[in-house]
């Protein structure tokens, strides 16, 4: 199987899980209680103007007539018009997004830069202190609620010691930087506004922190499990008996080996980021989209909801796939053999 044909079957299996999604998605919005035409027109609207407003929403339809126009509606880039603002989905989303995946990045580079050299001294210093600590750690990160976490570090650092602010994603008093790329870091810096960059370095602290230190976990154990492996390997007790310093056996010929299997966890924890800074938003008041979709849940705002689901679960398989495409480059006996 050529490397053009893996990719080929990987995107087929993507438009799947797309598809499935959409499906149970909406067939889940529409099983929850409640008429989002009586929370669009009041509790004290009559039975007509609740009638009628089903009929302009399309709730009067069959189920497969309203799953029928949503996917039609689907395949011409159209999520459908928020209940709750009245805007189109789509346009909504593209408004929180940013915040979402500034977020979001922030929290895996954290991850990551925390991650990997605890993963790599859990392996060096084996059923040691150092190893046993950052084991214990790597499962409080698993264990712990990002809720409940996200509540404590508040109360510390921003109720009691004063030291971070506690929600948002500026200062009232400060005026977002123009906007270029929504990323209110990138956009301070193109601006040249260093107070703005300032304060949102500031305001970004608690919540990366908090979504990053559940993955945290997730990456050491993977590095420390791959790191384990090569430690073993024939090449390694070589390069020992060669003579060669340790910190260049571990740093130049086991770690670069021991992250080839890890691409992908490593890879589809930024999915795993986006679906989990839902509970961070909130708890954060941060201006992103889990703070949207919460709003929209509340109002049951069913096209928000499915837009919302749809927009992630692309962009989740969208980093499945390039984290394929990223392993097979980096190993092409994947493709030769067709398999990994």
């Amino acid at each position: 199987m050529t490397f053009w044909s893996l990719i080929r079957q990987r995107c087929w299996g993507l438009v799947l899980v797309v598809a499935g999604v959409c499906v149970i998605t909406f067939i889940i919005s529409h099983l929850i209680p409640g008429d989002p035409a009586r929370l669009l027109a009041g509790d004290r609207a009559s039975d007509e103007i609740v009638q009628h407003m089903r009929r302009q929403l399309g709730l009067d339809l069959p189920l497969w007539q309203q799953f029928y126009r949503y996917v039609a509606a689907l395949l011409h880039g159209d999520l459908g018009t928020s209940i709750r603002t009245g805007r189109p989905v789509l346009n909504d989303l593209k408004t929180f997004f940013p915040a979402t995946l500034e977020l979001a990045f922030c929290a895996l580079c954290l991850a990551l830069l925390l991650g990997v050299p605890l993963g790599v001294l859990s392996a060096v210093y084996r059923n040691r202190g150092l190893d046993h600590l950052v084991r214990l750690l790597a499962l409080t990160g698993i264990s712990t609620p990002a809720f409940w976490l996200g509540l404590g570090v508040i109360v510390l650092f921003y109720g009691h010691l004063g030291l971070l602010p506690g929600s948002g994603r500026l200062d009232d008093w400060l005026d977002p930087p123009a906007h270029v790329t929504g990323f209110y870091l990138i956009d301070a810096l193109l601006a040249g506004d260093l107070d703005a960059f300032i304060n949102a370095v500031q305001h970004l602290v608690l919540p990366s922190l908090t979504l990053a230190f559940v993955h945290l976990g997730i990456v050491a154990r993977q590095i420390r499990s791959a790191m384990l492996e090569q430690l073993g390997e024939d090449y390694i007790r070589t390069a020992r008996a060669n003579g060669l310093p340790g910190y260049r056996v571990i740093l130049q010929y086991a770690l670069p080996n021991a992250l080839i299997p890890s691409v992908t966890v490593l890879g589809l924890a930024l999915g795993d980021l986006l679906y989990g800074a839902v509970l961070t938003e909130t708890v954060f008041a941060w201006p992103g989209m889990g703070a949207y979709v919460v709003s929209s849940i509340q109002a049951l705002d069913f096209p928000a909801v499915m837009g919302f689901a749809v927009v992630v679960s692309f962009a989740y398989v969208v980093v499945n796939l390039l984290v394929d495409v990223l392993y097979l480059w980096i190993d092409p006996r994947i493709a030769r053999g067709g398999k990994r």
